[in-house]
């Protein structure tokens, strides 16, 4: 049992939204009880205590789309790469690293990537994966680590006929395997998704495969118009919008995320807020490559469920929320929009996407709710509670501030120290790995 108190908790519960002074009981992988510190110090007298010394207590965070095949390129620099277009960018970077990621490759990627998310207070991730020089056994090896290091995780593969038939029929059988064992496993920390690279990289044929494969056991996780490749692809082959291919292949519906959407028409939208199909927003990563913005405020008005995610650009869910702001006030050339849309992504509707998925209430600290907390050192010098505490979050806060980090009641980060694990060993095996990926290159 730990209690985390002597902070400010922001419970993101409705109901009972704000202690000045409080804690956080967690009982296995639950929470027990919310109160006033001094209550649950002398109610529960031998809990492990988490000392927030006066931070932040706040419900973990969640992304809900990143890339954990990308861990091992901080810093890399290849030569002749210097794109000028979103295809140079997928070809001369991305690929070229997937195409080289064995499956220890991809276990290094996994673990520095999970530390990292849970150095920045993010409990729980729906990654994409793609791993070309070995697909088999890639999803199961992320699983293993996000076991092992104790991530809430949601994992797909990403299906892709851009290096042949046989790579791509490895794909689809990661996927469907992966699924059939976690739905069999009903593990609440481990779910799985099927995944797709981009609509100009599948044809319909492997659609029908990819759907056949899944036999309904789970939703899909693509991207859809992150560059102007779909659009034009879609035209010039199938004579039809994007989105109405996806609707035609049966890979629309309420367990689905398209990642990105930007470059939709109003139908297009029309028709995924008719489907209930999940979108999630990647700000930085979308201005990084130049290929412009979701537009984000149009989604809301048509009751899309959007979220929030970094495509791997960062791991601190706090710095994504930040740009969403300012991309989407530059946009649309007005500085009073945007502001409960991106917060909503983050902390309302990022929760509600997991937990398509997940079983345990997530993004909530109240009894019975999943036992995922964070805790930020942030000492407020103006007045902090429930009713600006997003204002303080957008200005104030950095997923750096994070001090402490518990995932289904367990405590894996402890002032700023991970303390489930040898943090020196895995960045040996991890900056191996990456030198053997980084001399292949």
């Amino acid at each position: 049992m730990l209690l985390i108190g002597n902070g400010k908790v922001l419970t993101r519960d409705p109901d009972n939204p704000f202690l000045p002074d409080g804690a956080v009981v967690t009982d296995g992988n639950s929470i027990r009880e919310i109160g006033l510190y001094a209550a649950m110090r002398a109610k529960y007298p031998r809990a492990e205590l988490v000392d927030a010394h006066g931070g932040v207590i706040m419900p973990g965070l969640i992304n809900t789309h990143t890339h954990i095949y990308s861990g091992l390129a901080r810093g890399l620099s290849i030569n002749g790469y210097n794109p000028h277009t979103f295809w140079q960018v997928l070809d001369g970077m991305w690929w070229k690293i997937d195409r080289h990621l064995d499956l220890e490759g991809t276990r290094a990627s996994a673990y520095c990537t999970i530390l990292a998310c849970i150095r920045n207070g993010v409990t729980t991730i729906f990654d994409h994966h793609a791993s070309f020089c070995e697909i088999s056994g890639s999803l199961f090896a992320i699983r293993d680590v996000a076991q092992e290091l104790g991530m809430r995780a949601c994992l797909c593969y990403e299906v892709s006929e851009r290096d042949g038939a046989e790579k791509c029929d490895q794909a689809i059988r990661e996927n469907a395997d992966f699924a059939r064992y976690c739905k069999d496993a009903d593990d609440d920390m481990i779910k799985a998704m099927f995944g797709g690279h981009a609509l100009f990289t599948i044809s319909d044929e492997t659609f029908a495969k990819m759907v056949e494969s899944n036999d309904g056991m789970t939703g899909y996780h693509i991207h859809v118009c992150e560059g102007r490749n779909d659009v034009e692809d879609s035209w010039q082959r199938y004579g039809m919008r994007p989105i109405d291919r996806l609707a035609k292949n049966g890979i629309l519906g309420p367990k689905t995320i398209l990642g990105h959407c930007i470059h939709l028409t109003d139908d297009e939208l029309d028709v995924i807020a008719s489907t209930d199909t999940m979108v999630v927003n990647n700000p930085e990563s979308n201005m990084g490559n130049a290929v412009g913005c979701s537009p984000v405020l149009k989604m809301y008005k048509k009751g899309i469920l959007i979220g929030l995610g970094t495509d791997a650009y960062t791991h601190d869910m706090l710095e994504s929320l930040k740009v969403a702001l300012i991309i989407q006030r530059h946009n649309a050339q007005n500085p009073g929009v945007g502001w409960c849309e991106v917060t909503d992504m983050l902390f309302k509707n990022n929760p509600k996407m997991a937990n398509r998925y997940f079983k345990k209430p997530l993004g909530v600290l109240k009894p019975g709710a999943a036992a995922d907390v964070a805790v930020f050192d942030y000492r407020a010098f103006t007045p902090f509670s429930d009713l600006n505490a997003d204002g303080h979050m957008i200005f104030g806060f950095q997923g750096h501030d994070c001090i402490h980090t518990v995932i289904n009641g367990r405590l894996l980060m402890k002032d700023r120290e991970f303390v489930a694990y040898d943090e020196s060993a895995i960045n040996a095996r991890v900056c191996k790995a990456a030198k053997k990926l980084w001399g292949e290159l």
